[in-house]
């Protein structure tokens, strides 16, 4: 790849992260018809770049495009609601309160289940996976590390979600990834992780490893709503 399309590719980035960000946090109304003439001078970028960024922003439903009317900002319930990228774009806008908590009940819903499936069907590698992403999270939670403290929670439950069998819940990895990365970008964690968050971890570890689905889900439960609880005294404080 050469320099000119590095640089192509880093400017279909940038405006697709600021186009994308204004829609998902109200910034641009729905029904707001924007012309790809003013969103070259908005951005100062070539008609190239705006026609790939607003391709992408189609793929998710934020805009629909059409001739001789230009592009209309969609409505909420039209967008791809579950793509990380919306998700990240919301949970950085003013309204992250509501976002996190419609995230943290789908996690509610979703990941004792995926727990207790990862009980009956995950593998001697994916037991030793949560294992040691659980002994990594002990490690980092005490030095206060939490960005490496993130990759390793991030890791546990990316792997719980595949190791559930289940191909829609292993689909649900990139989801859970923008709670967990949002929680730590935007100051939800505490400086220090709790200990109790990490025991339930590693209790659900060890109800898999034996194969405890009824233990998988309940320390899961645990975990979901401690997250809940947490992010929802941060957001009202």
């Amino acid at each position: 790849m050469g320099d000119n399309e590095q640089t192509t590719g880093g400017l279909h980035q940038s405006v697709l992260d600021k186009l994308g960000s204004l829609i998902a946090s109200g910034g641009l109304a729905a029904g707001q018809v924007l012309t790809i003439e003013e969103l070259e001078l908005r951005f100062g970028v070539s008609r190239s770049v705006v026609r790939e960024t607003i391709r992408v922003l189609e793929s998710m439903g934020l805009v629909s495009s059409r001739r001789r009317v230009g592009v209309t900002v969609a409505t909420r319930a039209e967008w791809n609601l579950f793509d990380p990228r919306v998700i990240r774009w919301r949970l950085a806008g003013e309204g992250r309160g509501e976002q996190l908590r419609s995230l943290g009940e789908l996690r509610h819903g979703v990941e004792p289940v995926a727990a207790a499936l990862a009980a009956r069907h995950a593998t001697p590698e994916q037991c030793g996976a949560l294992t040691g992403a659980v002994m990594q999270m002990a490690v980092h939670g005490r030095s206060g590390d939490l960005e490496a403290y993130l990759a390793a929670d991030i890791l546990f439950h990316r792997t719980l979600l595949e190791a559930s069998g289940n191909e829609m819940l292993g689909a649900l990895t990139g989801v859970v990834t923008e709670v967990l990365t949002g929680r730590t970008r935007h100051h939800l964690m505490p400086s220090r992780p709790e200990p109790a968050a990490i025991r339930w971890h590693a209790e659900v570890a060890q109800a898999v490893q034996s194969g405890d689905a009824a233990a998988a889900e309940r320390a899961m439960r645990n975990i979901v709503d401690e997250a809940a609880r947490a992010v929802e005294g941060d957001v009202r404080g």
